[in-house]
């Protein structure tokens, strides 16, 4: 699996959603201007996410973008999926029946995805809050930050 841009900006614009007051919305401008992603881009991403049902969009002056779930119910594997990244493994080939070595690499890698996409549908956007709040906070920093 290889973590794109894509992915990147998608897990941080959430987090930063997850920030917000209430979790009330926020507007496309100050998520990209906080966390340096391209507003355009950004834009993509959030309706992206907005059809996988993670974040919900309202119009007005008021309105932005706001997580459509608690943190602790988006996972880090539906935030990737959502935006079209892929953690399959990359070869799609059976392996040689004739080869007993291809046999045994094929298992560990099938057992390793499994093990990895375990992992990323095990780990929460509050997971990844509390984990940035953390580090903030031994290092003496305030509490918002840029992802």
């Amino acid at each position: 699996m290889k973590l794109t841009t894509r992915g990147h900006y998608s897990v941080k614009a959430l987090l930063d959603l997850s920030l917000q007051p209430g979790y009330g919305p926020t507007s496309v401008r100050a998520i990209s201007r906080r966390q340096d992603i391209p507003a355009p881009y950004l834009e993509k991403l959030l309706i992206e996410m907005r059809r996988a049902g993670l974040v919900e969009s309202l119009r007005g002056a008021q309105g932005g973008y706001k997580l459509a779930r608690q943190p602790a119910q988006i996972s880090l594997g539906q935030i990737l999926e959502a935006v079209g990244e892929t953690i399959e493994p990359l070869p799609h080939r059976a392996p040689d029946a004739k080869l007993a070595e291809d046999w045994v690499t094929f298992t560990v890698w099938r057992q390793l995805h499994q093990k990895l996409k375990e992992a990323l549908y095990s780990i929460s956007l509050e997971d990844l809050y509390f984990d940035a709040r953390s580090w903030q906070a031994s290092l003496g920093e305030e509490t918002s930050f840029v992802v």
